[in-house]
């Protein structure tokens, strides 16, 4: 489902601070603020839309009052009838966020919530097949985005009732308890969601606000790391994981591993190999640096001959991530065959991660590519274990050792 329908939902989950940081031009632009953000807190999006409004026109350079009048703009779309005016508040809406994005706002989650928005305003798919419980949902957003959270509970409840797996019932009933402050009812409904589709990553990462706000960071870190795990290629679910870091001031990144070479293909399919001389050589040092060499001999024979066999149900051939781990294990192999070679730190960090059963997730969080990513969902199935190896052992250690 788009992450359009999700937005008015998502924003609850931010701390609201439009009143008190920003320096006001004016007395009356300070009030207007206090007034926009209590309304915000309370979900009333309706509400303050003309407060933002306002406040946009007297700041039009404030990257912050876009941000939130983009989703007093959504709220708005959700209780218009008329398809014409939603689609011109999605426009608009999309329009602050990028003039904020412009504007230099410091959101880890902006681009996402741009790119869930389409250019023209088109409407977001719906919540359900079931007419009547598609109804209730969008009932309830309604009702939500005007602060009216107990009715909007009981309308996803009731849809709840008429589909058991409605994934967006059960979160965003987790959503009004933990707008209630009753974190203990939100992580329930959380769970449920997780349990009705546990390769979903909003849950997990909406589940780890309550936590954060309970000062919880060991474990709001890891529901940061199932959602990554199971869409690492989400905006949303990287910039949770973003957000974590800078609350906790955790440095997060990849292995410093370097590779001095990549290969390309021509349209008749020979293999174009371009190679890093100095890192090749080493500075003259005796670090296995030689056996780059062997990466592109590698590739280009699953480009030639492997592909299609261990493929044999794909038409077109694809850098895959079978192929990236042969042609890594196979440099590693030939830098290690020379005893007398003193492996360089990113060979001797490729080794280790082989060596540990990581190498497919570093691979794939770190190098993916539009061929490679494709293997990530049959992986993630049988190696979510690793693949939350990798991101405790190594990203969220700066990188490990």
């Amino acid at each position: 489902m788009s992450h359009r329908k999700l937005l008015i939902t998502f924003f609850v989950l931010l701390v609201v601070s439009l009143a008190v940081p920003i320096q006001a031009q004016t007395e009356n632009v300070s009030d207007l603020k206090r007034q926009a953000s209590e309304l915000l807190k309370q979900t009333k999006y309706t509400d303050a839309l003309p407060l933002l409004e306002k406040i946009a026109a007297l700041e039009p350079n404030d990257g912050e009052t876009q941000f939130y009048l983009a989703f007093a703009l959504l709220g708005q779309s959700k209780n218009t009838q008329d398809a014409a005016a939603r689609k011109a508040l999605r426009v608009r809406a999309r329009n602050a966020f990028v003039k904020a994005k412009a504007l230099n706002f410091n959101e880890p989650k902006l681009d996402a919530l741009i790119m869930s928005l389409p250019e023209d305003g088109s409407e977001a798919p719906g919540f359900s097949s079931n007419p009547e419980a598609n109804k209730l949902m969008e009932e309830g957003e309604a009702l939500f985005t005007q602060g009216k959270a107990d009715e909007a509970l009981k309308k996803y409840q009731e849809a709840l009732n008429l589909e058991p797996k409605l994934y967006h019932a059960a979160l965003f009933s987790g959503d009004i308890y933990l707008q209630k402050q009753d974190y203990e009812k939100a992580e329930v409904w959380y769970q449920k969601a997780i349990a009705i589709d546990p390769d979903k990553e909003t849950a997990y990462r909406y589940s780890a606000t309550p936590l954060m706000k309970q000062r919880k960071t060991d474990a709001a870190r890891d529901r940061y790391i199932e959602a990554f795990i199971v869409e690492p290629y989400n905006r949303f679910a990287r910039g949770g994981l973003i957000q974590w870091a800078q609350a906790t001031q955790t440095q997060l990144a990849h292995p410093d591993i370097e590779i001095p070479t990549n290969v390309t293909f021509d349209e008749k399919g020979d293999a174009k190999i371009n190679l890093d001389a100095n890192a090749l050589l080493g500075g003259g040092k005796d670090d296995g640096g030689f056996a780059w060499i062997a990466y592109g001999g590698a590739r280009s024979t699953w480009r030639k001959e492997k592909f299609a066999k261990m493929f044999p149900n794909e038409k077109a051939y694809r850098h895959s991530l079978a192929e990236e781990v042969d042609a890594l294990r196979t440099v590693v192999s030939v830098a290690t065959s020379d005893k007398k070679a003193k492996l360089g730190p990113s060979l001797a960090r490729l080794k280790k991660l082989d060596e540990q059963g990581l190498l497919e997730s570093y691979i794939l969080i770190a190098r993916p590519d539009e061929g490679i990513v494709q293997d990530y969902p049959a992986y993630l199935k049988q190696n979510r274990d690793k693949l939350r190896r990798y991101m405790l052992e190594y990203v969220v250690k700066g990188g490990g050792n």
